[in-house]
């Protein structure tokens, strides 16, 4: 795929996926409280322990669990470019037991997000379907429901990476930041910061463009969300002089390795870990 203008060392699938990776999971899916089933299902998952934090969920009864589970598969999807069958019968079954508008819409958006995936990451285009599901969820979805701010962060991201329609992108992530603003979405924030500084950076607007990635990371590093914390570092480094761009690509090329290589999209923007010493 051809580069954006996000910096001369990302590329649109790279850029897309960091976007996409994981928004919905918002310390506790759709319809949970706080507690310490969602407590460990978040230090997994922020550790990228995908399926051991699906597998806590999966005696759960209930759409709003099954939901979760299908989120947390699609975003091992997006980090490791691997498990596409689970994740595909994860949202079937979540769909399966959607019984109201507002779940049916849920599921909706998770079914556009993990087409979106497809397409973005060269598995398979599924554009048309991404779309299609956004737009079922937007029919659904009431306007105040707290999972409006991620469907509109999510058709940003079609906007941007699909449909290369950038303005388009700037609206939607900026609903997108007013709704998790106002529903306490904090993890959503530091997306939608991330994004509109990269709109930011195409269009040449450096101090704008290193406020809102600092603003993405200060929130990734306070929440602990460890498996998002390297994308952010090495978006932060696109927009910063060196030597401070490399201290920070640095700093993600060893979180990076830290994690095993994930997420795998990244590996071509960041420096080889250093030697060990003996």
């Amino acid at each position: 795929m051809a580069d954006t203008a996000m910096s001369g060392s990302t590329s649109e699938t790279e850029s897309g996926a960091e976007g996409a990776e994981a928004e919905g999971l918002d310390r506790g899916g759709p319809g949970f409280p706080g507690g310490p089933l969602q407590t460990a299902v978040w230090r997994l998952r922020s550790r990228g322990c995908w399926a051991d934090a699906a597998a806590l969920l999966e005696s759960r009864p209930g759409a709003a669990a099954a939901l979760q589970r299908a989120a947390l598969l699609v975003e091992r999807c997006l980090f490791t470019e691997n498990g596409w069958p689970e994740a595909e019968e994860a949202l079937r079954g979540a769909e399966a037991l959607a019984k109201d508008d507002d779940e049916r819409g849920s599921a909706a958006c998770e079914r556009g997000h993990l087409a979106y995936a497809a397409t973005v990451l060269g598995v398979r285009d599924r554009a048309d379907e991404a779309r299609s599901a956004l737009g079922r969820a937007a029919a659904l979805l009431h306007p105040d429901s707290p999972g409006r701010p991620l469907l509109d962060f999510r058709r940003g991201l079609v906007a941007e990476h699909i449909s290369d329609s950038p303005q388009s992108a700037r609206a939607a992530y900026r609903r997108a930041h007013a709704g998790a603003t106002a529903h306490n979405k904090t993890l959503l924030l530091s997306f939608t910061w991330r994004h509109l500084a990269g709109l930011a950076l195409r269009e040449g607007e450096l101090a704008e463009a290193r406020h809102g990635f600092a603003e993405s990371l200060r929130i990734r590093e306070e929440l602990g969300y460890l498996v998002g914390t390297a994308p952010a570092l090495a978006a932060l480094a696109d927009a910063e002089p060196e030597p401070e761009a490399s201290r920070l690509r640095a700093e993600a090329s060893r979180l990076f390795h830290l994690l095993d290589g994930v997420p795998t999209w990244l590996a071509a923007q960041l420096p080889p870990p250093p030697p060990a010493t003996a």
